[in-house]
Order: C-alpha cells, then structure tokens, then sequence
C-alpha cells in the first residue's frame, strides 16, 4: 500500500472513531513514514512538527485570541453594542440592524466566528426577545452575522492562509474588509425586508444629540482597537504579530484603566483560557506540517497536480471546484484544519494556473467561515443555541435566507478575481 493511500486512511479512519484533529494528522503522517517505504525515519515526523511554529507570524493568532477575550470580559463589547444601536435603533427592525452592525464592529475586534456569535448574542438576543423579535429567525441571524469575524480584519484564518502561502497580511486584510463591508450591506437589506414583511419590533426610544454624544465618547476606547490594529499595518509601522501584540496591550489598558471591568483575577483567568484556545489551534497547523511534508513526499501531491491538470480546467472552473470541496469539507471539519490541509496542496496548482493569491485565500477563508455555519460541524450553530437555548435544527432553518445572501457573496468572489483583489 503507497504511503499516500496510507496517510489517508488513518487519518480518515481516526476521524470517523473520534480522535481530535491534531492527532489524527500526526499519527497519520507517523504511520506512512513507518509502513509506507518512504527513505525517512519517524523522527523527522517530529521535526516538521515542531518546525511548523518557527514562523514569526503565527504568534499573531494567540495574540489575537487574547486580545478578543480581553475585549469581550472588559467591557469593549458591550459599548460596541451600545454606539451600535444609537446608530440603527429606531428603524423597524432597528435592534437587528444594530446586532448585525455590532458583530461587524466586533469582528475587527476578535477575528473569530463563534466569539462574535457568543459575544454579541449575549448582549442582544435576550433584550430582543423580550421586544417581541421571532426567536429563530433572530438566532439565524446572530450565526450568519457572526460569520463577519474571520472576514473583517484582523482574521485569524487569514494570517493561516498566509503563513502557508507567503501573501501578503495587510492585502489580504484589506480586500478582507471590503468583502466584509460588502456582505453586512447584503444582510442588513435582507433584515429590512423580513423587518417589514414580517412586522418586527420598531423602538420609539428618542436619543437626543448629547446622549447619542455620550455614547459615541463611551466607545471611543472600544472603536479605536480596529483603529490601532489596522491602522499599524495599513500604515507599514507595524507587523501583522506586532499589531496584535498592541491590540494586548490596549485591550487591557481599556478594559482595566478606562472601563474599569477587568481585575488581576480576570486577567489570569483570560490569559489561561486563551492559551488553551492557542495552543489547539497552534497544535492543529504544527501537525497539518507534517501531512503535508508526507503528502509531498509520497508523491500523492504531485499526482494529484497532475490529475487536475489533465481534466484542462480554466482558472474559472477549478476555483469553482476547490470552492465546492472546501464547502464539503466545511460541514465535518473545523476552518483551521482545512486550511491548513489542504490549501499546502491545492495553492501550488492555483499558481500554476495563473491564479490570483489574494483572490484564492478569500475563497479559503469565505468558505471556512460558510463551514461555521453548516452541519453537522457548525460551531456558529452550536454558539447561538447556547445563548438561545433553542434547538439546532431551528436555527439552522431560520438562518438559511441570509446564508444564501452570505453565499451569494461568496460566489461573487468565486467568478470574479477582480471583486477579491481591486483595492490591492
């Protein structure tokens, strides 16, 4: 048996009986060094892994999870929330407006789907129902706007897919924010339809100019994260890692000094439930490593080059076929682990064809982030029943008008490189 086919029925094999994803990759590429006759020894298994963190800009991730947690305990969310609402409130509908504004504002915040469906939904989903907003129909709409966190910078996949790729953080950031921009018009339009056709609740709450004032000075500390962050490296000042190593520290000088909701006790307690969040993602890329050295190695990556480029794809048609395999493989596995699979594989016969990099990451990190929000494995799902407690095939049937204004999108960066790479 080839080590290819060996590397890939273990690691199927692990999935299906339940190991975790790290794992499974690093005991499937272990056992197609062992068994698969390739001229290496198990050890170098080892050394890929390791060698798979030596890169500067992976420690922008754990950054970035931090710095969101330390945004969400600190009270940052919630004056996001607030300058949200004044803005879109008094709109029929205004409240949904104002959740699907919020998780814009947050997703500059933590780069995270699920953190952006927790966070905001906490803060919204219990206040709207209470106003008379469908249940259902509010938590599908918390899982598809939550979708805005890996898209508007800063983007945890984003920084993935360029640590694999060599492209650029900053143009893929800023292409990131134009997509996200694009796709929260696309769902506040569809929430003022349902807003009208289904009479939602319309606030008569009159805020007059020195209160919406107040409130816009209350989160000036809160909106200058996104400020500092993308301003850092839009500027060249800064580094993706070291704009959010800042994102940090103004994240805990706001939360402990300006709100004051942060204490020595929360800050242990964050920093520890951030290293466990890192340290399952930062275990995920170090053992995808060595998949892909033995993927390489086997000679199954350069077959299956080969087998595409014998089907005569245009540039048009194979990202419209990596864009269907990446939504598949979205509904059983987790975003990171995709990525990290399989753009090693799939990204040497894009540029072979001429393909865009920056258009070929948004379609990587679009359809991931679609993969949050489609079972079995949906996490966006799973986040919004939490806050809900309604059941998961309720909000998976109340999401799916705004998953396909979502998609929709996401086919429009699909056919057109120029809609994913204009601003760069």
């Amino acid at each position: 048996m080839s080590a290819g086919v060996i590397l890939f029925s273990v690691f199927i094999l692990c999935l299906v009986i339940g190991v975790p994803v790290s794992i499974s990759l690093g005991m499937a590429s272990l056992t197609a060094v062992i068994f698969g006759g390739l001229p290496a020894s198990s050890t170098a298994v080892a050394q890929r892994i390791f060698g798979g963190l030596q890169s500067s800009s992976i420690m922008a991730i754990a950054f970035f999870v931090l710095a969101g947690n330390l945004m969400t305990k600190g009270g940052i969310s919630r004056r996001i929330v607030d300058f949200a609402d004044c803005l879109v409130g008094n709109v029929r509908g205004g409240m949904s407006l104002a959740l699907v504004l919020a998780c814009a504002f947050f997703a500059a915040l933590s780069g995270s789907a699920p953190a952006t469906v927790i966070a905001i939904g906490t803060m919204l989903y219990g206040d709207m129902i209470k106003k008379g907003y469908p249940g259902p129909r509010t938590a599908g709409l918390l899982v598809v706007s939550g979708g805005l966190g890996p898209i508007i910078p800063p983007s945890i996949i984003m920084v993935i897919y360029c640590t694999l790729t060599g492209a650029s953080v900053g143009s893929m950031f800023k292409q990131g924010m134009m997509i996200g921009v694009v796709i929260m018009l696309v769902l506040m339009a569809e929430v003022l339809w349902f807003a009208n056709k289904e009479k939602w609740p319309k606030q008569d709450v009159k805020r007059g100019p020195g209160e919406i004032f107040k409130i816009f000075l209350d989160a000036v500390p809160a909106l200058l994260t996104p400020v500092i962050v993308l301003g850092g490296i839009y500027s060249g000042m800064l580094t993706a890692t070291e704009s959010a190593a800042v994102a940090v520290v103004w994240a805990g000088i706001a939360g402990a000094f300006i709100y004051r909701e942060l204490n020595l006790k929360d800050f242990i307690r964050i920093i520890r439930d951030s290293a466990k969040s890192s340290a399952m993602i930062l275990f995920i890329i170090a053992a995808s490593t060595a998949f892909s050295w033995v993927f390489t190695v086997s000679g199954a990556s350069q077959a299956l080059v080969d087998t595409v480029i014998s089907m005569h794809l245009n540039p048009m048609m194979f990202c419209l076929v990596v864009a269907v395999i990446l939504l598949i493989f979205g509904t059983f596995m987790e975003g990171t682990a995709i990525a990290v699979l399989l753009v090693p594989v799939l990204w040497p016969i894009a540029q072979s064809m001429g393909i865009n990099v920056i258009h070929f990451g948004m379609i990587v990190c679009i359809s991931n982030v679609v993969g949050t929000m489609t079972p079995p494995v949906a996490v966006n799902i799973y986040s919004a029943a939490t806050v809900s407690k309604l059941k998961l095939g309720e909000i998976a049937g109340a999401e799916i008008p705004f998953l396909i204004g979502y998609v929709g999108v996401f086919f429009l960066c699909v056919f057109s490189e120029w809609f994913c790479t204009f601003l760069i």
